[in-house]
């Protein structure tokens, strides 16, 4: 019940990291990209969050069952999207 009271604090403490356009001038209207980017990162933080406590708790479930394993792909589908997402940020600045 502590991880669920601390959960909004370690989603803020994650760091956004948005990719670096370069030295030059960033065009009118570009601020409200940036702030798109930013509550994308979240949702999808979020959502990956969710997913892990998700498959973890369908593991926990169907363990008193005898078929826990199944749920290990689960999990690993969800850990997967959160490598993904918390490395997207390099994975742009790499193919750019």
């Amino acid at each position: 019940m502590q991880l669920l009271a601390a959960l909004p604090d370690l989603i803020t403490a994650l760091p956004v990291a948005v990719p670096d356009p370069g030295s030059g001038e960033a065009p009118p209207g570009s601020d409200g990209l940036v702030t798109i980017l930013r509550w994308v990162f979240y949702i999808a933080s979020a959502m990956c969050v969710l997913g892990v406590l998700i498959a973890g708790g369908m593991m926990a479930v169907s363990v008193q069952r005898g078929s826990g394993g199944e749920h290990v792909a689960r999990l690993g589908w969800a850990l997967g999207g959160c490598i993904v997402i918390g490395s997207a940020s390099a994975l742009v600045g790499a193919l750019l």
